[in-house]
């Protein structure tokens, strides 16, 4: 795990020489969509125009490594904008069947958003063949969100705030 915004290489985001940053991939979803695409996958490569790679079971057995970008959207945003060399890596977007467990406590701007442990639970127990890994994984994040719900009405600051408008969106007259 590497906490920053820019690096100049894979390499130097992960500490140590990568030979062939193409076995690498990013996962972020950008405006892509899987659900645009032609395929019936949860899980897709594409290339820098979108589109879907034409070998799909080849580039996703012969990934090396993923790096997952962390933190909100717009930090993700920026994460992928700042760090150039994410473009020699192999993309890869999600096509979730159901929503983010998250569910009220947190408002994705898209139904195939999902938290960072949920898209690596799916991501690495398809790319592993191990369901275990996602069971796992999500078993304990719906743990923490039972705990964090538990906790949510006797601390104020926690409770679901009201839904602000956009006044932008006003008609004028």
């Amino acid at each position: 795990m590497r906490i920053g915004l820019s690096w100049p290489s894979l390499s130097k985001a992960l500490g140590r020489p990568v030979s062939d940053p193409s076995r690498w991939a990013v996962l972020y979803l950008g405006s892509a969509k899987v659900a645009d695409l032609d395929t019936d996958r949860e899980i897709v490569a594409i290339n820098r125009k979108g589109e879907l790679e034409p070998d799909q079971r080849g580039i996703l057995g012969d990934i090396e490594g993923i790096v997952l970008l962390d933190g909100t959207w717009s930090q993700a945003k920026a994460l992928w904008w700042r760090n150039a060399w994410m473009l020699k890596c192999q993309r890869i977007i999600l096509g979730p069947e159901r929503p983010s467990r998250y569910g009220q406590l947190r408002r994705e701007p898209r139904r195939d958003g999902l938290s960072t442990i949920e898209a690596a639970a799916m991501l690495l127990s398809s790319l592993e063949k191990r369901p275990d890994i996602a069971k796992t994984l999500n078993d304990s994040f719906e743990r923490m969100l039972a705990r964090y719900r538990q906790v949510q009405n006797t601390i104020p600051e926690l409770a679901p705030k009201p839904k602000k408008r956009d006044f932008r969106r006003r008609r004028r007259a």
